[in-house]
């Protein structure tokens, strides 16, 4: 089966993936899409497994000191090399994330590290708030929303 110009060009644009990897998917599928969507994904998960045992130990350290000084915030951003931590796009986040930091003013990283009895009194609070004599399907709906909310406001991610 002859590969065409166009099914590299969508394929490149459905996955990110490079020509050369475009091109042995579609033919290792026949040219199929789809298919090559899947063989793609599988070697970037075998891709992924190999690079697991790689130490990212080369980094940047951003900070933000808020005007009045009463807010600091350092964060040391990771990569695999030399070359990427020198990005001037790598410091860029780095910084970005450290305003965000110092923003949000976030209590953990994400929700699974909130101990559980704070998720539990985050969720008494938000069904304490509903008012009404409402059915128990819409007060566990609403106080669902309502600690989601305060745990987007309390969490990195």
């Amino acid at each position: 089966m002859q590969i065409t110009l166009e099914q590299i060009k969508e394929l490149r644009k459905l996955t990110g993936a490079g020509v050369t990897n475009v091109k042995e998917a579609l033919e290792h599928s026949k040219g199929d899409i789809d298919k090559a969507v899947e063989y793609l994904r599988e070697k970037g998960v075998a891709k992924a497994a190999k690079r697991a045992d790689k130490q990212a130990d080369k980094g940047f350290i951003a900070h933000y000191i808020h005007g009045d000084g009463t807010i600091g915030v350092l964060v040391e951003l990771n990569a695999e090399t030399d070359f990427t931590a020198r990005n001037e796009k790598f410091r860029e986040l780095a910084h970005n994330l450290a305003l965000h930091i110092a923003a949000n003013k976030p209590e953990y990283i994400s929700r699974e590290n909130v101990p559980a009895d704070i998720l539990n009194k985050e969720k008494e609070i938000a069904k304490a708030s509903i008012e009404g004599n409402k059915p128990e399907a819409v007060v566990e709906k609403n106080s669902r929303r309502k600690n989601a909310k305060v745990l987007r406001r309390g969490c990195l991610t």
